[in-house]
């Protein structure tokens, strides 16, 4: 039995129909770019937070500034919920402890 391109697409997609898998697979596409642009920022971000500790530490002050982290705990957790505090929490994880 020959699997058609169609029938390839909604395979791979788990859509019904070849319109539903073609708007999948581009919505897909875009998702794959927003996340590598994601990443990116977070590279960014991680890069950002090693200075602010450096410039910190050797100023005398301590590596992590809670108030501040507290701050963007309440940003996170106000934009999106519960999951916007776990994923603050991983950001401010992925930032600490780098120097």
């Amino acid at each position: 039995m020959t699997i058609t391109h169609a029938q390839a697409s909604t395979e791979k997609t788990g859509a019904r129909t070849e319109q539903a898998a073609s708007l999948i697979g581009g919505a897909r596409e875009r998702i794959d770019a927003l996340d590598n642009r994601i990443i990116g920022l977070i590279r960014e971000r991680i890069a950002y937070s090693a200075m602010i500790q450096e410039a910190r530490i050797a100023s005398g002050g301590r590596r992590v500034n809670l108030s501040r982290e507290t701050q963007i705990l309440s940003r996170y957790d106000e934009a999106l919920g519960k999951p916007g505090t776990t994923l603050a929490l991983t950001l401010l994880e992925l930032g600490r402890g780098r120097i």
